[in-house]
């Protein structure tokens, strides 16, 4: 459902979450970001109108996914951002059912699932979410991503092991300094980075995104 779309540019695929601005936008795709998030989560830092960005966000390279970040949405806004023409995908980072996750499915819009991980029974019977992709996160209060926390890598590697017909994106706490460890850890399918290349939540700092990627990727650089 979300995952047969990914077409990274080598190797792992690397979304660049909390996307605020079209200037930090263009920079993570220069730098070589296959994906980029826009949280609509209104709580998070990082939480942008879509209705205001929709313009600039419609003019970014259709090669890149734009992913729409919520949690909880009512099936009306759901379906509303799930059908506009700029966004590609939405990633799910509540406590969305998996009936409501098969409705999705049932009505043609790409989505990924997060799970929030924090002990070895986090993954232990994860439900099916009517999708291909599952993004892997550190559980936290806040119920979604952009926490800057890293769970065990081992319940990650030992789901993608279990799991080989899903495609797993890594989350949590990830940066340029340990992201090279985790891809040799887990082999997840692609990696999801939010506070890890921030100067402040939501306004990205251009040179951790470059070596954030490079490291993902060093074959690239």
């Amino acid at each position: 459902m979300f995952s047969g779309k990914l077409k990274p540019t080598s190797g792992i695929f690397v979304k660049i979450c909390g996307i605020t601005n079209e200037k930090d936008a263009v920079a993570a795709i220069e730098a070589g970001a296959d994906g980029l998030g826009f949280n609509l989560v209104p709580r998070s830092k990082r939480c942008i109108d879509l209705d205001a960005a929709g313009d600039w966000i419609s003019k970014l390279p259709n090669t890149v996914w734009r992913v729409a970040v919520m949690a909880d949405p009512n099936w009306e806004d759901a379906c509303r951002i799930g059908q506009l023409s700029f966004i590609d995908a939405m990633q799910l980072h509540g406590n969305e059912s998996p009936e409501f996750c098969r409705r999705l499915r049932d009505a043609g819009i790409s989505f990924a699932k997060a799970v929030p991980v924090g002990h070895s029974r986090s993954l232990g019977a994860v439900p099916d979410f009517s999708t291909d992709t599952l993004i892997l996160d550190s559980a936290s209060p806040a119920g979604f991503g952009g926490s800057g926390q890293v769970f065990p890598w081992k319940f990650a590697w030992q789901f993608v092991q279990k799991h080989r017909e899903l495609s797993v994106i890594l989350a949590g706490g990830l940066n340029a300094n340990n992201v090279a460890q985790a891809v040799q850890v887990v082999h997840p399918r692609g990696v999801d980075v939010t506070s890890g290349v921030e100067k402040s939540p939501g306004k990205k700092d251009h040179r951790l995104v470059k070596a954030f990627i490079e490291a993902t990727r060093p074959t690239v650089a």
